[in-house]
């Protein structure tokens, strides 16, 4: 998968804002100003949040990606030349998670996600 189809997946998520917070061409991608996914300047992959660290320790000795550098240890860091249906999955879910720790008020303004 590249950057583009990567970018091309997170605009289609209701309320997603595409940033370069740290500049350098990093691609943040955030719902009520919160990140869910970061394609870092060296674009080797995607990072996306998990529910817990026991769910990335997890999906990490699967195989499924390594741990995020930079990041909190409930993130992953999956290469771009992973699997596609399991990045496109894990963008959703990441996605998920940080909308529904938003505000209600905030949730609520958002139109829902099709799946």
């Amino acid at each position: 998968m590249s950057r583009e189809t990567i970018n091309t997946i997170c605009a289609t998520f209701p309320g997603a804002e595409l940033s370069d917070p740290w500049g350098g061409e990093h691609d943040a991608w955030k719902v009520g100003g919160k990140m869910f996914a970061c394609i870092g300047a060296a674009k080797t992959g995607v990072s996306v949040k998990t529910d817990s660290i026991e769910t990335a320790q997890m999906l990490i000795d699967a195989g499924v990606g390594v741990k995020a550098p930079y990041f909190h240890r409930s993130w992953i860091h999956i290469p771009l030349d992973g699997d596609a249906e399991e990045l496109r999955h894990r963008l959703g879910v990441s996605y998920d998670i940080v909308r529904s720790g938003l505000t209600k008020k905030l949730q609520n303004s958002l139109p829902p996600r099709s799946e």
